[in-house]
């Protein structure tokens, strides 16, 4: 009896212990680098239009510098 309820036991162990485990493959594909187009005259642009926003501004403390110059 004793013999019969230990390996009723044992497989009942092993049945749970297949019943938990989980298997999962993951497949990873090669990354592939591609060539990146970056455009860089953003900030000259800025330069430019504050440049010319501003210019008239600078022409005219130009101007009052040399005055005091005088």
């Amino acid at each position: 009896m004793v013999k019969e309820l230990s390996t009723i036991t044992i497989c009942l162990f092993f049945l749970a212990l297949t019943g938990c485990s989980s298997t999962h493959q993951v497949e990873i594909k090669p990354v592939e680098i591609k060539p990146i187009h970056i455009t860089i005259d953003v900030n000259v642009k800025v330069d430019k239009a504050l440049d010319d926003f501003f210019g008239d501004i600078d022409a005219a403390e130009d101007q009052l510098e040399e005055d005091k110059g005088e």
